[in-house]
């Protein structure tokens, strides 16, 4: 039997491709913005999100949202304060997967019937996993955040090159960055259910690395950025199917990063001046 014909493959191709798509998207934002360092601070915050909604009785997914949008709202709404000194980073974000780990303990000791697995889903993803009902779930929110993200992406664009010149013209400058920190919240908690919370920052951030040394014209960087999200997706699914003892994490997750090694050993082409 083929890949293709596995339901759990179908599901997974499906939620994958669509999830890549949009981690693309707000990936390649996120680096231009220079906010990478929200994504790497909600793949902490995902994971502990996540398990404190199974410990109080509630979907992981619900935790998950909740925690990585508030979060990523936080961020913004800190501004530049969000950056602290290294100690203070490395401490919280210690403290963060300490708190997830609490909660862990709580949900397996308190539920009699609880599934001791679930933490281990979180943090290196379960898209093998996923059921039909989940599959449908997760790609309508993915392919929701693609639809937000093209509607945005010309005003957005315009606010990360030049706020100050794209606020005067009138763009919503601070409302449309709020926006953007909310979407790039889901797609991690999106991101988070293919190849776990503790590399979501890779589907984040590598395609959208490589698409920006490959190119600097910012249309084109975002579609290459969607494009080699989505085909490291693939082939990560692909390569974890025909060697079954290789999670599709790791195998998504290294293909991504041989990529972006890839594109430093491609100079871009350097424009001719007169």
């Amino acid at each position: 039997m083929t890949a293709l014909s596995q339901p759990f493959f179908q599901h997974a191709l499906l939620a994958g491709t669509l999830i890549a798509a949009a981690c693309g998207m707000v990936g390649y934002f996120l680096v231009l913005r220079a906010q990478v360092f929200t994504a790497d601070a909600l793949s902490h915050v995902a994971f502990t999100g996540a398990m404190a909604a199974l410990a109080i009785g509630y979907d992981l997914r619900l935790g998950l949202f909740a925690a990585t949008i508030a979060i990523a709202l936080l961020f913004g709404a800190l501004g530049r304060k969000a950056r602290p000194d290294d100690v203070v980073t490395g401490s919280v974000f210690s403290w963060v997967l300490g708190l997830g780990a609490f909660f862990v303990t709580l949900y397996t000791t308190s539920r009699s019937t609880a599934d001791g697995t679930a933490g281990v889903s979180v943090l290196f993803g379960s898209v093998f996993g996923m059921s039909a009902g989940h599959t449908a779930t997760a790609a309508l929110l993915a392919g929701g955040v693609c639809v937000l993200m093209l509607t945005a992406a010309r005003p957005l664009l315009f606010a990360t090159v030049d706020e100050a010149v794209a606020a005067a013209r009138g763009v919503p400058v601070r409302l449309l960055g709020y926006g953007f920190l909310a979407v790039a919240g889901a797609s991690a908690a999106e991101a988070t259910q293919a190849v776990g919370s503790l590399l979501l920052l890779g589907l984040l951030a590598a395609p959208a690395g490589a698409a920006i040394r490959l190119t600097d014209r910012p249309y084109r960087a975002l579609a290459l950025s969607v494009g080699l999200a989505v085909a490291e997706m693939w082939t990560g699914l692909f390569a974890s199917y025909a060697v079954p003892k290789m999670p599709p994490s790791f195998a998504i997750m290294a293909t991504a990063t041989a990529v972006y090694a890839a594109a430093f050993l491609i100079r871009r082409p350097v424009p001719r001046t007169s």
